[in-house]
């Protein structure tokens, strides 16, 4: 029952607590008498516990009372700061909040954008489509405010919020290919096959981070460029055999193609993407959605 207690009951429990009179508490709040009691009545019932003692002269806590009062007084003062502080920013901040991403958006980025206006009904979120080459430099010259990315090392000027997806790795190869009827593979095998060069495409600490320069056996992979660096090239190579190109789960979502099959690779780490943004100089509008995707997504990387 103590689920479906009200804030409301609280508040008139603890000025009843202070004022221990039922008349001076009713006009204290603004309420009837008989408001104040009902109040006290559903909470005690919702606790299962007798807080106030009444009799026809005096107004006194019990025991379970004056223990409730101790505890649930601090628990009162952060709430209602809180609720204070978010309406005082709900109301004054406005404007948009740009947002750059290089793949599809994540269903956890939309599920933070719809809480972020919501508290915010002022702001707006605006999604800007970004180049994998450029990564994080539209960010770092103010073109957009966040991004949805996975983070490589060594980016000390970046701040890393919650983990926006998760994604097992798999090997794109044509229908007849060799590993094509494999239940998995490994970067061992793939050393053996042609993989895409995503050099001047890919970052070099996120082209490291999609496929090692080396297999475990030290056997460097063999990369091959392609001339245009576009979708349907990659698919055509890829379906004709001419190479292997790892890649995640969601790629088949995007590119669809009967000759191509996608093996699991066993020894490569999920792909992780996460909620990134400047560590200085981010403005309140920022702050305030990285803030709400931490409450609402309840999961930092």
């Amino acid at each position: 029952m103590w689920e479906t207690i009200e804030l409301r009951e609280i508040r008139v429990f603890l000025a009843l607590a202070e004022e221990l009179h039922f008349g001076r508490t009713a006009e204290r709040l603004g309420i009837t008498q008989s408001r104040v009691s009902q109040s006290l009545r559903e909470l005690e019932h919702k606790l299962g516990q007798r807080l106030v003692h009444r009799t026809s002269r005096r107004v006194e806590l019990t025991p379970a009372g004056a223990s409730f009062r101790s505890e649930a007084a601090v628990a009162y003062e952060r709430l209602r700061s809180v609720f204070e502080r978010t309406s005082k920013e709900g109301a004054a901040l406005e404007g948009p909040v740009r947002i750059g991403l290089i793949t599809a958006a994540p269903a956890r980025l939309i599920e933070a954008i719809k809480a972020f206006e919501a508290a915010y009904p002022r702001c707006t979120v605006e999604v800007k489509e970004l180049t994998m080459s450029s990564l994080f430099e539209p960010l770092r010259q103010g073109q957009v405010d966040l991004m949805a990315a996975r983070l490589p090392e060594g980016q000390s000027d970046l701040a890393r919020g919650p983990v926006l997806s998760r994604e097992d790795r798999v090997l794109a190869v044509a229908v007849d290919h060799p590993l094509a009827d494999r239940s998995e593979v490994t970067t061992e095998d793939i050393a053996d096959y042609e993989v895409t060069d995503t050099r001047g495409v890919l970052p070099p600490e996120l082209q490291r981070a999609f496929l090692p320069d080396r297999a475990p056996s030290g056997r460097p992979m063999k990369r091959r460029r392609l001339q245009h660096h576009d979708w349907s090239e990659l698919i055509t190579m890829i379906s004709r055999g001419k190479i292997v190109h790892p890649t995640v789960t969601s790629f088949p979502d995007h590119i669809a193609h009967p000759s191509i099959r996608y093996v699991p690779i066993a020894d490569l780490p999920r792909w992780e993407s996460a909620l990134v943004w400047l560590r200085q100089g981010a403005g309140p509008r920022v702050r305030a959605f990285a803030r709400v995707a931490n409450e609402v997504l309840g999961e930092r990387a």
